[in-house]
Formats: structure tokens, C-alpha cells, sequence
């Protein structure tokens, strides 16, 4: 996948166990915990899961994208290079032991040291300090994040070339989330399209294409021996990649269900997907004491079968590690 979206952490959890049937939430949980798989703001910029492998290759190619579209915030927050610095040294010197601190934690300490952190000054310091390579997740302590020392946690890079680097994020997303355009590479890379045909040379003998009203969509050439399921249903996160990672999205989500799928401003719920489009949204309740799903389909789909439906939540119940009911088997 490269990396998956992940503010809604819960959600991202399930984003990654629905696409290896079989593992249980516990499973990711541990992962993140033992540092395997990192969450930072490693593109566009907002939170991304990411094996720890690839975030410093990953940084060092997105990061220097990241730091502009920061600028207009500093200059109002009176944010400058000698504060940011100051509060890197800060940080470092607090997470050397292999301390892992949440964000108020830091926030203390820098609060003692006089660097102002209110009015959102704080998530600022802190998108710095994962851009700069400072800091990325830790370990969480109960259901709190926290941060350690990118130092510690983040291997060395397997890739320090950037023409290189642009061809493997390319081909990572091409593999995951193909057929796509080469816009809607730059639209969850957050490069250039400069860099996504770079990205596209270097990868255009292992792919396909298929053309029409002047887009171009790109896919591995492997993808057109697959023989897809019929009647196949999916439960997917909020904010999964397979909805947020695509400047268009018409191919699955139809533009008079686009507001209930996708808010103003900017929220992807939970979706029901069937047959590759989305045909509702869903929330997860608990109603008499049972874990349930309740689902909210669009006007005009046509709702999956029972047989079906009980598979898509057979799984999530699974991931999950306890039974978990559709609303009316419950009502």
C-alpha cells in the first residue's frame, strides 16, 4: 500500500485487517506497538499509517512537499525556524532515554521552556518535528498516543535516491489502488506531475492502460487476469484508501451520493461497498449489549443479500475478536 490514511485510528486498524483476511485487531495493535508499522504525517500533510521500514525513504521524498503548505499557518501562529529549532532540542533531549510522551506531555515541557503552544500552535510543533525527522508514533499508553525519537524508531533508508524513491511510491500505488490516473497519484502523493510521469517511465513496462474521454487509468498487467467475485461485499473504514486515495472518484461513488459518503468538510465515513461501488455508509453501535453494525444505504441501490452481508461482517466480527450483529438481528 505505500502508506494508508489514518487520523481515525480504530478505522485505520480495520483498513489494514480487511485486506489480510485472518488477522485480528490485537495482531495490528501489537505491530504498532513494537514500532513494525509507524503513524505520522508523511503526506499532503495528514496522518498515515506506514511500515517503519519505508518512512525514512518516504520522508525524505514527501517531507520537503509537506513543509510549504505549512508556511501561511506559521506566519499567523508566529511560528519561526529559531522556535521550531528550539523546540526540536527540547523534544530530543525528553525522548533520548527511549521515553515515548503523548502530545501533552511535550506540550508541558515546552510550555516550561516559554514556547507558547495554544491556538493550535501545538499540532503545528508537532507536524514539524515528524517532517524534520524528530519524532514519529510510539507506543500507546492506554488509548492515548504517543511520540518517540524518529532516531530510534525508523531503520535506515533502503532507498536514498529520489528518482528512484518516486519510481517504488509509483509502483506501491499503482500495485494497491490501480487502475488510476497519474493525477490522482499527485492527489495522494502530494508530488508533482512532473514526478508522477517520472514515476510512470520507470514502471511502464510491468503495467496497463486503459483510455477514454481523455483520462488515461494505469494498472499492473497481472490486474486483468483476476477474475473478480460476484456479489461481494466490504465493510471499509472511514477514510480507507479505496475512497480517499483518488482525485476522481465517480468510478465508485456516484456524484448524487457524494455528499453522504464524503462531508463538506472533508470527513470520509465507514462505506458499504458492493461490487466495487458504494452503495451506503455505516456505523458500528452497541444496542442491547451486542456490538452491531448499522447500516444506512442509499436511494435507489440495491441492498446485498443476507448471505452476503453476514460474510462482510463475519469478517469484521473476526478482526475484531467478537461477535458482531446487523442492527435489525438485534431490533
Amino acid at each position: 500500500m505505500g502508506a494508508m490514511q489514518a487520523q481515525d485510528y480504530g478505522m485505520a486498524k480495520w483498513g489494514i485487517g480487511v485486506r489480510l483476511p485472518g488477522s485480528t485487531e490485537d495482531q495490528v495493535e501489537a505491530a504498532f506497538n513494537a514500532g513494525l508499522i509507524l503513524r505520522t504525517h508523511i503526506m499532503r500533510p495528514t496522518w498515515h499509517l506506514v511500515a517503519a521500514k519505508d518512512l525514512r525513504w518516504m520522508m525524505d521524498l514527501t517531507g520537503p512537499r509537506i513543509k510549504p503548505a505549512l508556511n501561511a499557518n506559521n506566519r499567523l501562529m508566529g511560528l519561526t525556524d529559531a522556535i521550531y529549532s528550539k523546540s526540536h532540542k527540547i523534544i530530543e533531549k525528553a525522548l533520548a532515554d527511549g521515553s515515548h510522551l503523548t502530545r501533552k506531555q511535550i506540550m508541558k515541557l515546552l510550555q516550561k521552556n516559554n514556547i507558547v503552544t495554544d491556538e493550535l500552535r501545538s499540532s503545528h510543533i508537532m507536524y514539524r518535528a515528524e517532517v524534520d525527522g524528530v519524532v514519529c508514533s510510539g507506543a500507546r499508553q492506554g488509548k492515548e498516543h504517543t511520540y518517540a525519537l524518529y532516531e530510534q524508531r525508523a531503520p535506515k533508508a533502503l532507498i536514498t535516491d529520489r528518482t528512484e524513491a518516486v519510481s517504488e511510491l509509483f509502483k506501491r500505488y499503482i500495485t494497491s489502488h490501480g487502475p488510476a490516473t497519474l493525477h490522482d497519484f499527485v492527489w495522494w502523493s502530494g508530488l508533482t506531475l512532473s514526478d508522477a510521469r517520472v514515476g510512470l517511465e520507470a514502471n511502464k513496462g510491468g503495467l496497463d492502460s486503459i483510455s477514454k474521454d481523455g483520462k488515461t487509468w494505469w494498472f499492473v498487467s497481472e490486474a486483468g487476469s483476476v477474475k473478480l467475485k460476484k456479489n461481494s461485499v466490504c465493510l471499509l473504514p472511514a477514510f480507507d484508501e479505496y475512497m480517499v486515495s483518488y482525485k476522481d472518484r465517480s468510478a465508485s461513488l456516484h456524484h448524487d451520493h457524494f455528499s453522504k459518503a464524503i462531508s463538506s468538510n472533508g470527513i470520509f465515513k465507514p462505506i458499504i461497498v458492493v461490487d466495487g461501488k458504494v452503495v451506503g455508509i455505516w456505523r458500528r453501535s452497541v444496542v442491547k449489549g451486542k456490538a452491531v453494525v448499522v447500516p444506512e444505504y442509499f436511494e435507489g441501490v440495491t441492498i446485498p443479500s443476507g448471505a452476503t452481508l453476514k460474510r462482510a461482517l463475519g469478517g469484521y466480527g473476526r478482526f475484531l475478536g467478537m461477535e458482531v450483529f446487523w442492527e435489525d438481528m438485534i431490533i
